[in-house]
């Protein structure tokens, strides 16, 4: 139970630190960010701070003890906005260093995932 607890942590506390890092600006709403969402990739101005603020709730939803319901659906926000993330850089003309790394970034959600469920798994089963 230690090693996937230690592989949990090193991976969530890294998915949140990347939501995080890509929520803030967007709340923020800082020229840089705005400029990207509305000119590069054609989304309106809104959109920016509406997704932040998903993430930032996701992230707090991650980090707070229990609720696991509401875990499931963090985790299904963040695959969801990692897939369309991905999914929007590419029609716009990116190339493929562009994207990349959210072949990586998804890669850790999956880890992240996968070791929270068997964090529930061992829990369930008495493992400690």
């Amino acid at each position: 139970m230690k090693k996937i607890n230690i592989i949990y942590w090193i991976s969530n506390g890294l998915l949140m630190a990347l939501m995080l890092s890509s929520a803030i600006p967007g709340v923020m709403g800082t020229a840089d960010s705005q400029a990207f969402v509305v000119t590069h990739l054609h989304y309106p101005t809104y959109f920016g701070a509406l997704l932040g603020a998903a993430k930032i709730l996701g992230v707090i939803a991650l980090i707070i003890p229990g609720y696991p319901t509401i875990k499931e659906w963090a985790y299904a926000g963040f695959a969801f906005d990692l897939m369309f993330a991905l999914s929007s850089f590419i029609p716009v003309g990116d190339p493929f260093k562009g994207w990349a790394p959210f072949i990586v970034f998804f890669a850790l959600f999956i880890i992240s995932y996968t070791y929270y469920r068997k964090r529930i798994t061992a829990k369930a089963a008495g493992i400690s």
